[in-house]
């Protein structure tokens, strides 16, 4: 499973930003696609996840401003960053979690927790 991210870059404070995140393989399903970022110093943190039925989840400072969506026909999952601060400034990675995976013939494979490369966010005036 490779997850290729798209969509990050320089904003001013205020301004928006949408990320895109597309998994490729021989994939089935994915249980829970989500996004984490990682700000110079600090630890990674959850962002926002989506459940294939489309439950979204959110860290409390980015409610109301960050909408998290997937296309589960595609494979694919897009942040939406509305608002954007100072403090939304990091690297941002995309998180699959318990992705079924076909191998050929019958067999298939349960693959947990794969990252992306990660894309920068940089929110400045």
């Amino acid at each position: 499973v490779q997850l290729v991210e798209s969509g990050g870059g320089l904003v001013q404070p205020g301004g928006s930003l949408r990320l895109s995140c597309s998994a490729s393989g021989s994939i089935l399903n994915i249980d829970t696609m989500a996004w984490y970022r990682q700000a110079p110093g600090k630890q990674r943190e959850l962002v926002a996840s989506i459940t294939s039925g489309g439950s979204p989840r959110y860290t409390d400072s980015v409610k109301g401003r960050f909408t998290i969506s997937r296309d589960n026909a595609k494979n694919t999952t897009d942040l939406l960053m509305d608002s954007l601060k100072p403090e939304d400034t990091a690297v941002y990675y995309c998180n699959v979690d318990r992705v079924v995976v076909a191998l050929g013939g019958s067999r298939i494979v349960t693959l947990v927790d794969r990252w992306g490369q990660g894309t920068q966010v940089n929110v400045s005036s």
